[in-house]
């Protein structure tokens, strides 16, 4: 199976989080540098790791940056936005297949999307969520690992802010894993 994010050593939230972007921005290069079945196991992996770390982002993150910003609500709702957007395209890209025709277009704005999305995070919340200090750091590190524990493994549009993943998140997290596993026992994994 599969794996998500790693999650590392790290006991700072925003350092875990620059390291599963700069996983996520390899990941994506290896999805546009392969081809074939390697290159269809690269999206599987990018699919799923995308799938849990948005949804610790959501649950964890950005409910943190929502109070502590000052102009936190403008800041999470806009890339809210950007995680519904890139949950569409990733959804779209997973029923195509990475060998369909079109998957190639969708893939690149779909890559470029995510990367900004990323860059607008770690310009936008992650220095002052830093400066609210080690403790926090640490306590939202732990979070996010467990939220990641739990999390749908395929992306759900509609599905960004925390109370929507404490509500929904649990039936599609086993929805997805159970099918992941139907899957890779029948050897049917949408390539």
């Amino acid at each position: 199976m599969t794996r998500g994010p790693k999650t590392g050593t790290e006991t700072d939230a925003v350092d875990l989080l620059i390291h599963q972007h700069k996983e996520i921005r390899g990941l994506i290069k290896q999805v546009g540098d392969k081809a074939g079945v390697a290159r269809a196991e690269a999206f599987d992996r990018l699919r799923r790791f995308l799938a849990v770390h948005e949804t610790a982002e959501e649950e964890v993150v950005h409910p943190v940056a929502r109070r502590s910003l000052d102009n936190g609500d403008e800041v999470v709702d806009a890339r809210l936005e950007e995680e519904n957007e890139s949950k569409k395209m990733l959804q779209a890209l997973e029923r195509m297949g990475p060998s369909a025709q079109g998957f190639d277009a969708l893939f690149a704005e779909f890559g470029q999307a995510v990367l900004d999305h990323a860059e607008q995070e770690e310009r936008e919340e992650f220095p002052e969520l830093k400066a609210l200090g080690a403790a926090e750091m640490r306590v939202m590190a732990a979070a996010i690992k467990a939220a990641e524990a739990i999390a749908p493994t395929h992306p759900h549009p509609g599905v960004e802010t925390a109370t929507q993943n404490l509500l929904v998140g649990p039936i599609a997290a086993v929805a997805d894993r159970t099918r992941d596993i139907i899957r890779k026992a029948v050897g049917k994994d949408n390539r």
